[in-house]
């Protein structure tokens, strides 16, 4: 009678699993920077067009009160920006004002990047749109 001897292992060696983790890691390394920068463009384009629904609330603001600064009537009160769910959203990313104090005629929108936004979008900075559907960054 033979007697066979089951006793062949099955596995990964070491030396296997410290490759995957090498490719893993190297993978890894490569698409979080990306990944990251595509986040900062997403919240710019996200704030562009949160400033675009804040000129839309202030020409309608216009349509009613035949001016941008304040209520009609006398004793009017001052124009302020809605609380969308834009500016919600974006918060502890971008701060969203008028450059100035609206005129009558007209206004400037403004979105500053704030923390973390600030730091990684150098290239862009501060976004503004005017009555006039003039645009800065």
């Amino acid at each position: 009678m033979r007697v066979v001897n089951k006793s062949k292992q099955s596995g990964f060696t070491l030396i296997e699993l410290m490759v995957v983790v090498g490719i893993v890691a190297i993978i890894a390394a490569v698409a979080y920077p990306s990944y990251q920068n595509h986040v900062v463009k997403t919240r710019r384009a996200a704030a562009t067009t949160c400033i675009q629904e804040l000129a839309s609330f202030m020409e309608r603001f216009y349509t009613t009160n035949l001016r941008y600064d304040q209520t009609a009537g006398t004793g009017g009160t001052a124009v302020a920006l809605p609380n969308l769910d834009c500016r919600g959203q974006l918060a502890g990313f971008y701060t969203f004002q008028f450059a100035a104090t609206p005129t009558q005629r007209a206004y400037t929108l403004q979105a500053v990047p704030q923390g973390v936004q600030a730091s990684k979008d150098a290239k862009c900075g501060t976004l503004s749109q005017t009555q006039a559907r003039a645009r800065g960054a």
